[in-house]
């Protein structure tokens, strides 16, 4: 039996836990998942030692960035990404770090792209945003980051976003926080009408299914696209970097 878990903070909605256990449980596999639920990432090297026949960890909000230092060796993509959300832990005790999010994201937004979206806002700087920049990056899509303050790789900030901003980019995408379930209220402070039937709009969020992010983009003419389906694809991704010897 091999164990399997999430490394995060406040993560008991987790998607991840309740999906490996029934794709375990649905495919005969003894194994388990469980949810490591840390306030620092200083508790990340005491979940390894502790925990016998760990194989693989997926990593969340916060930590996808402050994992790194504490891994063996980074594999080329997430090398270039600069963000970590799954580690495969070798029998020798070697920590690998992968990341399947770029890959989640660009699978599950390709359907929707048309000719027209050629340049994209993306919505906070953490770790899941740097690989949607790297997915937009292969599709060969423009992108601007917005951030509260003027972070050394945001364009705009919230406050200097502006309805021209929003026309002219066809893609925006919300890497924050904002919305996700139960402060479900919450979304991104953007000029919504400047929003229309050319844009696309994705939340990374799942939970809830449709955010007021979401909700607005909707009723403004837009396509919407949720989380759900990237999370699918990056799980599945993480399951087989796990089972390769």
């Amino acid at each position: 039996m091999a164990k399997f878990g999430l490394i995060g903070k406040h993560i008991d909605y987790s998607f991840s836990r309740a999906y490996f256990s029934e794709k375990f449980k649905n495919e005969g596999l003894y194994h388990t998942y469980e949810n490591f639920d840390i306030n620092t990432i200083e508790e990340f090297s005491e979940i390894i030692n502790a925990t016998n026949h760990l194989r693989g960890l997926n990593v969340t909000i916060p930590y996808k960035e402050a994992v790194i230092p504490y891994l063996n060796k980074l594999h080329k993509t997430a090398k270039k990404i600069g963000a970590v959300n799954t580690i495969k832990i070798k029998k020798n005790g070697r920590l690998i770090g992968y990341n399947t999010d770029y890959y989640g994201f660009k699978k599950s937004i390709e359907p929707y792209l048309k000719p027209h979206h050629k340049k994209a806002l993306i919505l906070g700087t953490g770790g899941a945003s740097k690989a949607i920049a790297y997915a937009l990056k292969k599709l060969g899509i423009e992108y601007s980051y917005v951030s509260r303050n003027l972070v050394a790789n945001a364009t705009f900030t919230y406050d200097s976003l502006t309805e021209n901003d929003i026309k002219e980019h066809q893609i925006i995408i919300n890497c924050t926080p904002l919305g996700t379930h139960p402060k479900t209220n919450e979304c991104p402070n953007i000029p919504y009408d400047a929003i229309n039937k050319t844009h696309l709009v994705f939340d990374l969020i799942y939970n809830p299914e449709e955010t007021k992010f979401l909700t607005i983009a909707k009723i403004k003419g837009a396509s919407i696209c949720n989380g759900y389906k990237m999370l699918e694809l990056q799980a599945e991704k993480a399951w087989r970097i796990w089972q390769k010897c």
